[in-house]
């Protein structure tokens, strides 16, 4: 029998940020602690930092995959440490084991984490500066990023219930939102299924 396991979501902004983007972070992280997802992100400073400390401080759980190989480059609120040496090739690790992603402000890492996201079929949330890219969805405050993320990760984890594809997402929305899917992945409906999932007409979304 299969157990369920934590929902996990990407905070994914700059390594170094201001002190009021840092608050933000931190809130942020407390309110996904609190409703029970795991944080991951790139486990280093600013952004990263601030967001694992809010999660630790809900007394939640975080990943911090980095782009190096020493794991004492990992902020001290990281629970779990992994290594690649892999540099910014880390990002696409860090949006491909989450199930949303959370974006606060950030610089051009940010945006291609972003775009990973978006290619792979992860939902974004972004709070201020990328928030009106298209295919993104806004949110003005650390609790509205959460009442949205808290909704699209149980609207995923339902396309899955006994093999079907319901809700929102065969509609071409967001669950819980009346943001579209972008084109690149809208689709009409499963194609195929394999032991890997559904593949969607379009790129090939896995759920």
């Amino acid at each position: 029998m299969r157990t369920s396991r934590p929902r996990r979501v990407a905070v994914i902004g700059s390594g170094s940020c201001d002190r009021a983007t840092g608050r933000t972070a931190r809130t942020l992280g407390e309110l996904l602690a609190g409703h029970g997802f795991t944080i991951v992100c790139g486990g280093l400073s600013g952004v990263m930092a601030a967001a694992c400390q809010g999660a630790k401080d809900a007394g939640g759980t975080t990943i911090g995959i980095l782009p190096g190989e020493d794991p004492d480059a990992a902020n001290p609120y990281v629970d779990v440490v992994i290594v690649t040496g892999m540099g910014i090739a880390r990002n696409v690790l860090v949006v491909r084991n989450a199930d949303v992603v959370a974006a606060v402000a950030g610089a051009a890492g940010t945006l291609s984490e972003i775009g990973i996201a978006l290619k792979l079929g992860r939902p974004v949330v972004a709070i201020g500066k990328y928030a009106t890219l298209p295919g993104v969805i806004p949110a003005a405050s650390p609790e509205e990023a959460v009442a949205r993320l808290d909704a699209l990760a149980a609207g995923k984890t339902e396309s899955r219930r006994n093999g079907t594809v319901v809700g929102a997402l065969a509609h071409g929305l967001y669950p819980g939102t009346k943001t579209p899917i972008p084109a690149c992945f809208a689709c009409r409906g499963p194609k195929r299924r394999d032991r890997t999932g559904w593949s969607w007409s379009g790129v090939g979304i896995r759920l």
